[in-house]
């Protein structure tokens, strides 16, 4: 997944990932460069301006308490996204044409017009949360001695320690998400832990807005991201 644009003059810029400091995507976590971990969590919306004074009330408070209660910093990510409903759209064309009564096929057409025009004309936008969770523990492998240098084996063991280290400080990560999603709950908002794929589709799609249709992250596993 490597993209590079090019200047006027024709010469390559610099692809997308080598802005990115994450080195490895796993195990439904981000891995930076610098050896530290991030979980990410989607996190459901409420619409505030809808609720009684009691009740948006009751919503700060109980954010109140869930920000006072955290002992490690978070990050709150809000992306906006022009509403996609053209998978909808074609439905509605597909029922269109099967219909067999001739007034009901061109109100069902109009239908479909008014509200394709609707989304276009009102910039109707889709908007998502996300938690962004650290975890600023090094998994990194302490560098090869002298001997391991000169002897060989440094490597195998380098490679050993940073699966060790991942799993243990992954332990740490896993247990602030549940900590926050339990919290969340508590408020009566929905998260859920992105996994593995999700956490691609994120990535591409921040930087990558216009470019067409998202990649299907099914079809990629756990991938490594070279920076």
């Amino acid at each position: 997944m490597k993209l590079e644009m090019k200047s006027k003059k024709g010469a390559p810029k610099k692809s997308t990932q080598s802005f990115l400091k994450i080195s490895e995507i796993k195990s439904d976590t981000l891995v930076l460069d610098n050896g530290n971990l991030r979980g990410i969590i989607a996190v459901s919306s409420t619409n505030f301006d809808l609720k009684s004074q009691e009740e948006q009330d009751a919503i700060i408070y109980s954010f109140q308490r869930f920000i006072n209660a955290l002992d490690f910093p978070i990050q709150i990510l809000m992306q906006s996204r022009k509403m996609d409903i053209s998978s909808y759209l074609e439905k509605i064309k597909m029922l269109a044409e099967k219909q067999t009564n001739e007034l009901l096929r061109v109100q069902t057409t109009e239908y479909m017009d008014f509200i394709a025009r609707l989304i276009e004309n009102a910039s109707i936008m889709n908007k998502n949360f996300y938690i962004i969770v650290p975890l600023d523990e090094n998994i990194l492998p302490k560098p090869p001695g002298f001997l391991a240098r000169i002897f060989g084996g440094g490597q195998t063991k380098a490679t050993k320690e940073r699966i060790e280290n991942f799993d243990k400080v992954k332990e740490k990560l896993d247990n602030r998400v549940l900590a926050i999603m339990v919290n969340l709950s508590s408020m009566g908002v929905k998260g859920e832990r992105l996994k593995t794929e999700q956490l691609i589709q994120l990535l591409y799609n921040s930087y990558n807005y216009e470019t067409g249709p998202a990649i299907d992250p099914k079809t990629m596993g756990e991938i490594k991201i070279n920076t």
